[in-house]
């Protein structure tokens, strides 16, 4: 079996969430990987958090690496000036270069990400393409590959890129055991989102409106009319209205259309069905109805964002 290193580059300011998440990810792949931690001068390093960590081994003394993976953290904002040209030159070498978080204004202080599509924490997606206009900065995506370079969203992003690399490497069964073992999902059911439905909305108080949030999820083919959701929760449907909006911050009816386009988006990236079969399997009346709904909420089409995402 074909070894690969992984280096993780430490910092002071580092989030230790985007160190640790790959290191466990890469580390329950077994022999097939080889983790190395390291900061400039092989110092110890302080995160974000307080947490002190020590590395094993100098930055500078490193040799070429597979797969050279930068952590995001306040310290990624304000690094000195020695750390991206080494960044620089041990990313010339590697076969992947990934960013954790904001560890995208590292790369892309480095001179790296030139004309690519990236993404980070959606809170610094603005911050990040203001100070580099040069890069296309996507907010949403939980992680972004363009040619050899990787990037992905905020810290537990992180786990989410390192196992579909994982995937990549080794195969479906082997990431799989590894996300069994971490208790986390292979693909987070958002999909390719940063927030799925019940992130950006709020969970509710009621446990009937609850009840109905995760009916919505489940059965995004089902009747889900507000008449129906009404019944489902022994309301009347001005009541239920009411009540939805008020313990969820957004109407039935908008809280439906964000469910239904995130599971055509999961089923566009996991599944080979065809566009049509999509849109049945995930109520929409009809193929049109759900390129419409694409096109005003994610400006493209079913088949590019599939080939996007896939």
């Amino acid at each position: 079996m074909q070894t690969r290193s992984v280096l993780i580059v430490l910092f002071d300011g580092v989030q230790s969430l985007d160190v640790t998440g790959p290191l466990e990810v890469f580390s329950g792949g077994g022999a097939a990987y080889t983790v190395t931690t390291a900061s400039p001068g092989g110092a110890p390093v302080r995160a974000s958090s307080g947490l002190r960590m020590l590395p094993d081994a100098d930055l500078a003394e490193v040799g070429p690496v597979h797969t050279l993976v930068v952590p995001g953290g306040s310290g990624a904002r304000r690094s000195g000036p020695e750390l991206p040209p080494r960044l620089a030159e041990l990313a010339a070498g590697a076969e992947r270069v990934v960013s954790v978080c904001t560890g995208t204004f590292l790369l892309a202080e480095a001179g790296l990400l030139a004309g690519r599509r990236v993404t980070t924490h959606w809170r610094h997606s603005a911050a990040l393409a203001a100070r580099y206009p040069e890069l296309t900065v996507d907010p949403e995506p939980i992680w972004v590959r363009d040619g050899r370079f990787f990037s992905s969203a905020g810290v537990t992003a992180g786990i989410d890129l390192s196992l579909a690399l994982v995937e990549q490497d080794l195969g479906r069964e082997a990431a799989l055991a590894v996300a069994r073992t971490l208790v986390v999902f292979l693909r987070r059911p958002g999909g390719q989102a940063q927030f799925s439905t019940q992130l950006s909305a709020q969970l509710a108080e009621r446990d009937q409106v609850r009840e109905v949030q995760r009916w919505i999820t489940e059965h995004p083919e089902d009747d889900l009319s507000v008449q129906a959701l009404a019944r489902r929760a022994a309301l009347s449907p001005r009541q239920f209205a009411r009540v939805f909006t008020a313990d969820v911050g957004v109407t039935p009816g908008r809280y439906v259309a964000s469910a239904r386009l995130e599971a055509a988006r999961r089923r566009l990236e996991d599944s080979r069905d065809g566009v049509e079969q999509v849109a049945r399997s995930c109520g929409y009346g009809s193929a049109e109805a759900m390129r419409r709904a694409f096109a005003r909420t994610l400006s493209t089409t079913p088949a590019d964002y599939r080939r996007r995402t896939r």
